[in-house]
């Protein structure tokens, strides 16, 4: 499948994209949601996976946008982030995310698992 991972840690970001890549899946990175806003203008994905906090523009902030357009809004969107509160969850599901992962609850082989359990439900 092919994805776009936002996330302004790159450490992460590459990790991640890694795993995904090893998976078999096509990947993209943008490091904040204005990159993903522009990335997403020119190319439509699969899934869209974001963190919730990031510089400029938030998850949150990012899920509404994707929400807007109906090109984007047909991909399947997932918050991947360290931010576990309940109200932090019900935040980025009331803004239309798919799913949410916490990244201290998964090693990244996890992730990759979960995130292919959520887009073939």
């Amino acid at each position: 499948m092919k994805l776009l991972l936002v996330d302004d840690d790159a450490f992460l970001r590459d990790m991640y994209a890694t795993k995904f890549t090893e998976a078999g899946d096509a990947v993209q990175v943008a490091h904040d949601g204005a990159k993903a806003l522009s990335i997403l203008a020119e190319e439509t994905f699969d899934v869209i996976i974001m963190d919730m906090v990031m510089p400029g523009m938030s998850g949150v902030d990012l899920l509404e946008a994707i929400q807007k357009n109906e090109q984007t809004k047909k991909s399947v969107c997932i918050v991947l982030s360290n931010q576990g509160e309940q109200s932090d969850i019900d935040a980025a599901h009331n803004a239309g995310a798919d799913g949410y992962i916490i990244k201290a609850e998964s090693i990244p082989s996890e992730v990759v698992a979960k995130v292919h359990k959520i887009v073939t439900k």
